[in-house]
């Protein structure tokens, strides 16, 4: 529980900076933030096998990078655009990416990862390496009509995917409700015989019980498995997104009565954590995002030569 609250605590603490870092002009192009999902990412990602599996999703990318122990300072590089970032500055804030990690991006294009992930699934089987694919999207992306050839293929071949829906109720700003003519996103499945399932994407230790669950049965060869975890992000689509579309109250009535960190920090404090602990923890995590923005700020751009690296793949 406190490996999940620090991690948690990271993802929120490295999005409020790379706000701040927005606002300051540090960081080009778009910015989309996770605060408020943090959950999601924390307990999937901690359930997985690193080295055997293999993680893809969207443009809201930068805590699924954390989460997959990737170094806050390189991440924080590639959002400014530094050559040190995991993308050598090439990839922003949308389009990370590290094979070293399992993480396969990081897409701009809303439910392109779904195929693709559906891909990696199909290669794991291929190969048979035992490794499952987690492809995330959101509640905007599964109205994609991508989306459900990729169901179709992946249920049809018996591939180890599972497909995770962030429901966090907005689709840029319409909400799931007007957008969706079945808004039980775990249903979407049913018509390929895909098993879902819709978990408290706000508590981490019901995410990672969930997912716990669905590895099993992918793993056993059941095929694939839709997950759909209702969360909430507190701020807008991106960072030019005033999110007028909601009020003030919604948000803040979500803060008060589920917000994942607090909810877990009220149960360690049951199990005998003290405030102490919990706040030189917070403390340490601030540093590690300072340093990291310190990292970013400090390193060099690209060399303008860099823009023909990386292009293509020459196979002997």
């Amino acid at each position: 529980m406190m490996k999940f609250y620090e991690e948690m605590l990271l993802i929120r603490r490295f999005e409020e900076k790379a706000g701040q870092l927005y606002g300051l002009g540090l960081i080009g192009g778009f910015c989309h933030l996770y605060i408020g999902q943090e959950a999601v990412v924390t307990g999937l990602q901690s359930a997985i096998e690193p080295g055997k599996d293999s993680v893809i999703t969207s443009y809201r990318d930068h805590g699924h990078m954390l989460a997959c122990g990737i170094d806050p300072k390189i991440v924080m590089a590639e959002l400014t655009g530094r050559a040190s970032g995991i993308s050598k500055g090439k990839g922003g804030s949308m389009h990370m990416f590290s094979v070293e990690h399992g993480f396969y991006g990081g897409h701009g294009i809303v439910g392109a990862q779904v195929s693709l992930g559906t891909g990696l699934a199909f290669a794991h089987k291929y190969k048979e390496d035992g490794g499952v694919c987690l492809a995330y999207f959101g509640d905007g992306a599964s109205n994609q009509g991508q989306v459900y050839e990729s169901f179709n293929m992946a249920e049809l071949w018996q591939l180890p995917v599972i497909f995770v829906i962030e429901n966090n109720q907005y689709a840029m700003g319409t909400s799931v409700n007007r957008s969706s003519s079945e808004d039980q996103l775990y249903r979407r499945g049913e018509s390929f015989r895909i098993p879902g399932m819709q978990v408290d994407g706000m508590d981490v230790l019901a995410v990672r019980g969930a997912v716990e669950e669905a590895l099993k049965d992918v793993r056993g060869g059941g095929g694939p498995v839709l997950m759909e975890l209702k969360t909430y992000r507190y701020r807008g689509h991106s960072m030019s997104d005033p999110a007028k579309y909601r009020s003030r109250d919604e948000v803040q009535e979500v803060r008060e009565k589920s917000d994942p960190i607090e909810r877990l920090k009220a149960m360690l404090l049951k199990q005998g954590v003290t405030e102490e602990e919990l706040k030189a923890l917070d403390k340490a995590v601030r540093k590690t995002v300072m340093d990291a923005a310190d990292f970013a700020e400090e390193s060099p751009e690209p060399e303008a030569s860099e823009l023909y690296t990386d292009v293509l793949v020459e196979q002997y």
